[in-house]
């Protein structure tokens, strides 16, 4: 298992309960988050930048 340091720019049009669901399905697409803060908002744009921690598993290839 790996960790990761990701970054991503989600919509902030959500309800608070919705952002929280739209921010932890964005990272698991990434693998499965440990840790995640939402570090800059654009009000103009509407969007946050979340930084996270994700954990991967390793393929034996």
């Amino acid at each position: 298992m790996t960790t990761h340091f990701i970054s991503a720019e989600i919509d902030l049009k959500e309800t608070p309960i919705k952002l929280s669901q739209a921010i932890e399905s964005e990272l698991q697409k990434q693998g499965e988050p440990l840790r995640w803060a939402i570090t800059k908002v654009d009000t103009d744009k509407q969007t946050a930048q979340v930084e996270a921690i994700v954990t991967k598993q390793m393929t034996n290839n």
